[in-house]
């Protein structure tokens, strides 16, 4: 993790995943310096020009999609303006999560703050309000086909401005106009091309891709820790993790995990105890885990790198350059994030896919020492047995969801937004994949824990010792049957809070031990 920063120039600074969760969770403040406000408030000027002059400015003076060669009256721009948040606020299903909604709140400021969307600076004050007194607006999870900007989810999110909608505010749902009762706040009358600058963009598609950086990148850094104890408590080889090896087939997420895996391995005896015995080599699922953690760091990357593009971006339409240009084109099109989530979303997957096998693995009672079912009193007892067919679930539910969204595209608007990117979809399908994946570390985090207390007396390196000290004080041994649902949630909320990758760090740093990588820098930092 990089330090993040305490205040963010909208408009200005370089936006990332992490920082914009450090503003949605009130560790990081935003401003305007008067540099952002002087280019919001000369926008804001071009576009009464070309209402004044009359010149025909798709969704300024024009209607929108289809009837883009309908003529506005400069009486009815901003009626144009209130409508469009209106017609186009047709989502369904479930509300998203609030700090999704806040974070699109928090994207769109920062994109209307670079000064071509033509928007007042009182708008963009009045979206400020929002996020720093936590109101923020209900937003329907169903709708957005990915392109033309998120329209239905945008539209539902801005509502409040025009005293419309309903806002989750001090812990209750109100609607709009009970929040004005409550605040003194008024709606805000909208000018030319005010409307459309809010609904058009890929906000939607952004804010998902921030939790699927932010929750991949737990996943991944647990399910190495949790697939290094799977190999203690198993007797996997260290040698799979060798830099000699790896530097033949020089991926990056392959040489990365591979050093993590043979760090956390350091010191260990019960590596020690079975140095010399004679298997030649381990299964798939512990032997494979550089290779196939590796790609799915690389798939993570990938997105990381895509999304700070995406979050610094302008993706508006049209475009207000200068008094001499204005361009209509597609940067509100998600196809560059649809298709990366896409690839996330089964990188996730394959997490999940190759946890669950490690959990097959360690039931089938092949490595010495270790009872069938991870319990010694069998027959009486089933033991971890029902454990695994809750992973296969969950694996095979998130098979399912792998279809790649973006391959999809239904014309709309009457044809004219023939092609669309569905990465609205792509989003909620890889954190749907990904909470799946929670859940699947979660039983191997249980598992591991039981297979490595068969190796006692033997200790391994100090890393993993703590971290299976910190699952015993949550999760006792399992000698006997028991409901395993209660120790499943734990493990869960475990997996969520980070807890074994917090007892790294601190032992880390308590014992200066390094854990550095040759890529470090990359694939520690979002």
């Amino acid at each position: 993790m990089v330090s993040t920063p305490k205040r963010f120039k909208l408009g200005e600074d370089w936006l990332t995943a992490s920082t914009a969760i450090a503003i949605a969770n009130g560790q990081t403040e935003v401003w305007l310096s008067k540099s952002s406000r002087d280019k919001i408030n000369e926008s804001w000027k071009i576009v009464g020009n070309i209402v004044e002059k009359g010149l025909p400015v798709y969704g300024i003076n024009t209607g929108f999609g289809p009837l883009c060669t309908t003529k506005i009256s400069k009486e009815e721009t901003q009626i144009l303006q209130t409508n469009i948040l209106q017609s186009h606020s047709v989502g369904v299903g479930k509300p998203i999560d609030r700090e999704i909604a806040k974070l699109m709140l928090i994207l769109k400021a920062h994109s209307l703050a670079k000064g071509f969307s033509g928007i007042s600076e009182t708008t963009i004050e009045r979206i400020l309000w929002h996020i720093g007194h936590d109101a923020i607006p209900v937003v329907p999870s169903q709708g957005s086909v990915g392109a033309s900007g998120d329209l239905a989810p945008l539209s539902h999110l801005f509502l409040p401005l025009i005293g419309l909608g309903k806002v989750e505010y001090d812990g209750e749902t109100l609607t709009t106009a009970e929040l004005f009762k409550k605040t003194g706040l008024k709606a805000i009358a909208l000018g030319a091309k005010e409307g459309l600058a809010l609904i058009n963009g890929t906000q939607f598609i952004a804010a998902h891709a921030i939790k699927v950086v932010e929750k991949l990148h737990s996943c991944l850094s647990q399910a190495d820790i949790i697939g290094a104890m799977m190999i203690e408590g198993l007797q996997g080889s260290i040698k799979p993790f060798y830099n000699e090896l790896h530097k033949l087939r020089p991926f990056k997420g392959n040489i990365h995990v591979a050093k993590r895996i043979k760090r956390l391995l350091k010191g260990s005896e019960i590596m020690e105890a079975h140095a010399n015995c004679e298997r030649v080599q381990d299964p798939y699922s512990l032997r494979c885990i550089p290779q196939v953690h590796g790609a799915s760091r690389n798939a993570w990357l990938h997105l990381k790198e895509l999304l700070e593009i995406e979050l610094n971006s302008v993706t508006d339409n049209p475009v207000i350059i200068n008094n001499d240009l204005t361009i209509s084109g597609g940067s509100f099109h998600g196809q560059p994030l649809a298709m990366a989530l896409d690839y996330a979303c089964l990188a996730a997957s394959e997490i999940g896919n190759i946890s669950d096998r490690r959990i097959y693995l360690a039931l089938e009672g092949n490595s010495p020492g270790v009872p069938k079912l991870l319990m010694k009193d069998t027959g009486i007892n089933s033991g971890y047995m029902i454990l695994q067919y809750t992973t296969a679930a969950l694996a095979s539910e998130n098979k399912g969801l792998c279809f790649p969204s973006s391959a999809d595209s239904i014309p709309t608007s009457l044809g004219q937004e023939d092609h669309v990117s569905m990465g609205s979809i792509s989003g909620r399908k890889a954190l749907q994949v990904l909470k799946n994946v929670e859940k699947i570390l979660a039983i191997e985090l249980l598992t591991a824990a039981q297979a490595f207390e068969f190796r006692k007396p033997l200790k391994s390196g100090i890393l993993l010792d703590e971290v299976h000290k910190a699952v015993r004080k949550k999760v006792a041994f399992a000698a006997k049957d028991r409901v395993f649902a209660d120790d499943i949630a734990i493990g869960i909320e475990m997996i969520k809070d980070k807890t074994i990758m917090n007892v790294i760090d601190a032992t880390k740093k308590q014992k200066k031990i390094s854990f550095k990588t040759p890529y470090s820098d990359e694939f520690e930092v979002f």
